[in-house]
């Protein structure tokens, strides 16, 4: 069965690799800035789409791109560099053990927000899933 047309596989795979990337960026910023170190990732991140990019060809003109979308999308890009450097500094001074369910209380926050200001409706099961989700983030932060 092919399984990379579910959205499934890509979140389970985006978390695989989250969890990678806290263990790695621990080790990485252990002796340099924080700040340099978000840096230095974020550079290999722009080299590596770029290329993935080239490769598949899937470069777009910018003034094909909806100025809405454009907008959003630069506003996201400074939310991610934002968490990009709080999340390095943290695992600068915290443990990774500690600092990385924390950061995963983003699934909270994006479900209130989706809630609130897209209109997303969350069935019961999944609010008791998302207060678990705090609930544990925070037990393990505190242990």
């Amino acid at each position: 069965m092919n399984y990379t047309g579910y959205w499934q596989f890509w979140a389970l795979l985006a978390a695989v690799f989250a969890a990678l990337t806290a263990i790695l960026a621990k080790v990485g910023v252990s002796d340099i800035n924080s700040n340099f170190a978000t840096f230095v990732r974020t550079v290999v991140i722009v080299v590596a789409l770029a290329l993935l990019l080239l490769y598949t060809g899937e470069f777009q003109p910018l003034d094909k791109v909806p100025n809405k979308s454009l907008i959003f999308l630069i506003l996201s890009g400074l939310a991610t560099g934002a968490s990009w450097l709080c999340y390095f500094r943290a695992l600068q001074i915290g443990k990774a053990s500690q600092v990385a369910p924390i950061d995963k209380l983003s699934v909270v926050f994006v479900a209130i927000i989706a809630a609130l200001f897209l209109g997303e409706n969350l069935s019961a099961p999944a609010w008791l899933g998302v207060g678990l989700i705090a609930s544990g983030a925070i037990l393990i932060s505190v242990s």
